[in-house]
């Protein structure tokens, strides 16, 4: 069972911290292309990626930055708002690490409304390094976190092994 499901049924605190890892494959992007419809020559183009001042191919910002939706989904999390800075590029065989650390819990101002109350609202900040311990993305989310009646299910989820979970 996945850790950070069980953290957030067990009750999300300010500071808490979840960290998942992967390596980016060339394979990665071609199915991020598929889905994306995002042919940018500086992912398929060794020429075009170096007359960007690249040293080879890059992978997708967003398929990078998509680490911390692993995240928000484990927990149960409601995006309503996420701010990416791309600060370096991730080549193909570079392992990323997403670290996700819940900044405010309780945030007022949350710009989605429907089905929250200000008690579930949270923010964000991930930090995405590569294997050099060099920061690749900053980002900042928010969203509403699970409340009681969604951790109740979220629980009811886990005794029942989880099934459609894959992150397990």
């Amino acid at each position: 069972m996945s850790q950070i499901r069980e953290k957030a049924v067990a009750g999300l605190e300010l500071g808490d911290s979840f960290v998942i890892t992967r390596t980016f494959t060339e394979q990665d992007t071609m199915e991020m292309a598929e889905i994306s419809r995002d042919y940018n020559p500086v992912h398929f183009d060794e020429r075009f990626a170096q007359a960007k001042n690249f040293r080879g191919r890059i992978c997708h910002g967003l398929l990078v930055g998509g680490m911390l939706t692993e995240i928000g989904g484990q927990i149960g999390w409601l995006a309503a708002e996420m701010n990416f800075r791309f600060k370096k590029p991730v080549y193909f065989g570079d392992t990323i690490e997403c670290r996700f650390t819940i900044t405010e819990l309780g945030a007022p101002g949350s710009s989605f409304e429907p089905g929250s109350s200000p008690s579930n609202r949270a923010k964000a900040e991930a930090i995405f390094q590569n294997q050099h311990d060099e920061i690749v993305i900053q980002a900042y989310v928010s969203g509403i976190v699970p409340g009681p009646p969604e951790k109740q299910i979220l629980r009811a989820m886990l005794a029942e092994g989880d099934p459609t979970n894959k992150c397990r």
